[in-house]
């Protein structure tokens, strides 16, 4: 199994690429079993979890080509052939429950693995499923899968979320590009990931108003065309890259990184000591006169992102006073304090919140990552203790950060990956 070894204390300097978001290819892959036609995905990364999707998409007969050298654009389509996603893709990542809706779309039944828990949390899929049952489907969970059946295809309803929740929106959108009639999506979630699904959607026949909002009106087409589309830039790696260039003291311009996609993420790195400016093609990050506790409570768009937490953490070890950061939106995403404090970090939790109290340093130590923020995180850690630090499984840093070492390295980090 891969390592990847550090050894901190070197300031980060140079330009870092932007890849296209992990959180937005995903749904807009998915997007692809709602036509026959072709959907061109450009600015796509490649990513054990893109990998998976494409994977999934095959087993139900869309074929997934990559166009060109580098694996960043897919050209998806075809003829569903087959409507059941089994478990043995499913449980790899929880974002394979965006077929249901699609799949219930286009061909009246689908049968979907139950996801099951993760490291992070449960994450249940009950608002998708009474969402789904709004609109006509009939739904059974039997032996770990999800039967759905819409023998008189989905119809078109009001459905009010009693919370955001990013991936429910997102397959109840999809669900209902094609659906009967015109579904209202209230009090649905407003990512900027899901901004850019209902882009792709537009230019593919969809009729969608309230686009960025969080009522979402769709009234349903009989069908969808194939289309060409940009996936946007990731705003979790562009604010984990601004944190990279503010906790070694170093400065960074990351470009196609966007202001106006990192929401309280901005406004809470500028409070903390972070200076962060437009340019013509990004953003340039350095760290001002030095780092102060800033609380941070994570929230759905446009509040902090819980995407955010275990990175902003690391900062804010290393920062002169005290904060609070509190987890709202996972119950169990705070494993990485224990790896944290193994290397000299002063942390301590208390239920949904963590206190931490800045050291004057980290120390380098052996570290391993239990989901994909938190081996992020542990990698930024690794970049401003003294020492050695080295981080075991790195395959969940695999699944959500695409050349993460070469794009450090080239701007200075003494950082390797060591094949297992």
């Amino acid at each position: 199994m891969d390592r990847i070894r550090i050894r901190g204390g070197r300031p980060l300097h140079g330009e870092i690429s932007i890849s296209g978001a992990k959180n937005a290819s995903l749904p807009l892959m998915t997007a692809g079993l709602l036509t026959d036609e072709r959907l061109v995905l450009s600015r796509v990364p490649v990513l054990a979890d893109t990998q998976t999707l494409g994977l999934l998409l095959e087993q139900h007969g869309i074929a997934v080509e990559p166009v060109g050298q580098d694996g960043h654009t897919l050209s998806i389509g075809g003829p569903i052939t087959n409507t059941e996603a089994p478990y043995d893709i499913v449980r790899k990542m929880r974002a394979s429950i965006l077929v249901l809706g699609p799949l219930l779309a286009r061909t009246c039944e689908a049968r979907v693995s139950l996801p099951g828990g993760c490291a992070i949390g449960t994450r249940p899929v009950d608002l998708h499923l009474k969402g789904l049952e709004q609109m006509g489907a009939v739904i059974a969970l039997e032996g770990g899968y999800i039967n759905a059946k819409a023998p008189s295809g989905l119809q078109g309803a009001t459905i009010v979320f009693p919370m955001p929740s990013v991936g429910a929106t997102e397959n109840l959108l999809m669900a209902a590009t094609l659906a009967n009639g015109r579904t209202v999506l209230a009090n649905a979630a407003r990512e900027p990931e899901i901004t850019d699904l209902c882009d792709c959607l537009v230019a593919m026949g969809a009729q969608i108003s309230g686009i960025g909002t969080d009522r979402l009106t769709i009234d349903g087409v009989s069908s969808l065309h194939g289309a060409a589309h940009q996936v946007i830039g990731d705003r979790i790696e562009t604010g984990t890259y601004a944190c990279a260039a503010a906790i070694t003291g170093g400065e960074l311009h990351l470009q196609g990184g966007r202001m106006d996609h990192l929401g309280a993420v901005m406004r809470t790195l500028s409070e903390a000591g972070v200076e962060i400016s437009e340019t013509a093609t990004g953003l340039s990050v350095k760290r001002l006169n030095g780092l102060h506790g800033v609380d941070a409570i994570t929230e759905p768009y446009p509040g902090f992102p819980t995407d955010m937490q275990a990175q902003y953490m690391v900062l804010m070890s290393v920062a002169q006073g005290a904060s609070m950061v509190t987890e709202t939106i996972f119950e169990n995403r705070f494993m990485h304090v224990p790896e944290l404090n193994r290397m000299g970090a002063n942390i301590n939790v208390h239920g949904k919140s963590a206190i931490v109290r800045g050291v004057p340093y980290l120390s380098g130590a052996p570290v391993m990552a239990t989901d994909l923020r938190a081996s992020v995180s542990l990698v930024l850690a690794g970049l401003v203790a003294r020492g050695e630090t080295i981080v075991n499984r790195v395959y969940h840093l695999d699944r959500g950060f695409e050349h993460v070492e070469r794009k450090l390295a080239a701007c200075g980090a003494d950082i390797e990956r060591i094949p297992g």
